[in-house]
């Protein structure tokens, strides 16, 4: 009679252990359901946008430099010869403004609407490194507005616009011209030498939105030694960037800026001064960045929002910026998000790139403090190959710290940061880097598919909720999840 009983409690409890186990695989297999469905969605979202995206058109009508007396022997001033064609352009309805093979000297290069700006292979623009050739106009500096020298090339509230074709955008700049205003610092320039580092120039221009100072008063160029952008798109919309070179610049290379519906397709950036960050989307939005290569002398890829009050005052964010199919080398990111970011930044997708080099810092990086404030959401990234970076695969900072104190009473969230199907040799010291605030910490990162060969330490973390591995190793091993 016991025995019987014996055998019908083990009979209930291996049904019990057996539902037990089946529920548990049940909620499992839901919860992977659910985040494949919650990943198919963030990436048909991004297709959303791509689709949304059109590349502008041109009449077909051609207007060549040489017939508004332009010459090709690098010495002789094409300004006024390349403002005449591409006025003309614009007048009679758009249409191709041509460079044809050789190389042109000139000041800087302004867009109207409905202008192609198209180069011939062979073709190379050498900008001059006289200030004085560049007029002041309403521009940008590190996140913040003011009126400064023009950027190389600027469009300014301008509609259906594009510079293409297979020429050189070579800024000419060195140690002998635009980059030594910088400041000294690393880059070893000699002591002496005026620069924004002066109260004068870039300090004051800070002050000056922290004021509220309007920003048609906020009068720099002569004498304030803050360097121009290179390619400045300034509250457009449907504007293209397709297939130039672009070499030693004074400073931000590509920054569209206020604009909507932007297309940044196999350009190729090579320019290692102080501040050439490779692209600086800012205030902008359906911004796609694809088949380009970066190597540079800071962030391959920079998403920008704007700095501290002038980024609060403007207050627009940057969102549903998509970069496909790019190479990075060099630079102190791959794709980074700030530090100049106060509006906030949402939506950002990478896919299908490779980066690679013992000078790039960090793979991915994001970058605030409590002067910048704002929220940064939404980072999704998948299909990465990464060679070698030197310091982490993903890096999390919200203490930047440059220029000073940055300590403010904006602080500053950042949540939702996905990687998956990424493959990395050597990711230097850390697969992870992150430090939040106790009060705000950082919210959700999820690490899925993931294989990193080499690191020194697995993961740095600090005031991170909801930090996620899923079929991820490390070191050879796998990665089990933290108590968060």
């Amino acid at each position: 009679m016991n025995n019987f009983k014996t055998k019908i409690i083990r009979l209930k409890l291996n049904k019990t252990a057996l539902l037990s186990i089946g529920f548990f695989f049940l909620i499992i297999s839901l919860t992977r359901a659910q985040e494949n469905t919650d990943t198919k969605q963030v990436w048909n979202k991004m297709e959303t946008i791509l689709n949304s995206v059109k590349v502008p058109n041109f009449q077909n009508k051609t207007f060549n430099i040489i017939k508004f007396g332009a010459q090709s022997n690098g010495t002789f001033d094409n300004t006024k010869a390349i403002k005449k064609a591409i006025q003309a352009c614009s007048k009679s309805g758009g249409g191709v403004v041509f460079v044809p093979s050789g190389k042109y000297h000139t000041g800087p290069i302004h867009l109207e609407n409905n202008v192609n700006l198209h180069f011939e292979e062979g073709a190379e623009i050498l900008f001059s490194t006289n200030p004085k050739d560049y007029p002041i106009v309403h521009t940008s500096f590190e996140g913040t507005e003011l009126m400064n020298y023009s950027p190389l090339i600027y469009a300014y509230k301008k509609h259906n616009v594009a510079v293409t074709g297979k020429g050189i955008l070579n800024g000419q700049s060195s140690i002998e011209n635009w980059w030594p205003w910088c400041g000294g610092g690393s880059y070893g320039w000699k002591k002496g030498i005026p620069s924004q580092s002066d109260p004068l120039n870039r300090q004051r221009l800070v002050d000056m939105a922290e004021e509220g100072i309007p920003v048609e008063k906020r009068i720099f160029g002569e004498g304030h030694y803050l360097r121009p952008n290179c390619v400045e798109f300034f509250e457009c919309t449907d504007a293209l960037l397709k297939d130039i070179t672009i070499k030693d610049v004074p400073f931000w290379v590509i920054h569209p800026i206020k604009s909507t519906n932007v297309i940044i397709d196999g350009v190729t950036v090579r320019s290692h001064g102080p501040n050439n960050d490779g692209c600086d989307p800012e205030y902008s939005k359906n911004v796609i960045i694809k088949n380009c290569t970066f190597d540079t002398g800071d962030d391959c890829i920079a998403i920008k929002a704007g700095r501290d009050a002038d980024g609060r005052r403007v207050a627009i964010k940057s969102e549903n910026i998509i970069v496909q199919n790019c190479t990075m080398f060099d630079g102190h990111g791959g794709v980074t998000i700030g530090s100049e970011i106060s509006a906030g930044v949402s939506n950002v997708y990478v896919e299908n790139c490779v980066m690679n080099s013992p000078n790039l810092d960090v793979a991915i990086r994001l970058k605030t403090n409590s002067r910048r404030g704002a929220l940064i959401e939404n980072f999704y990234v998948r299909n990465i190959e990464i060679g070698q970076v030197r310091e982490a695969i993903v890096k999390v900072d919200m203490f930047y710290n440059v220029h000073g104190n940055q300590t403010g009473n904006f602080i500053p969230r950042i949540e939702n940061i996905s990687l998956e199907n990424v493959k990395v040799k050597n990711a230097g010291k850390y697969s992870i880097l992150a430090k939040g605030y106790k009060e705000s910490p950082i919210k959700n990162i999820t690490f899925k598919n993931v294989t990193i060969e080499k690191v020194g330490t697995p993961f740095s973390i600090e005031n991170v909720t909801n930090l996620n591995f899923i079929d991820t190793y490390i070191n050879g091993e796998l990665v089990k999840n933290p108590n968060n």
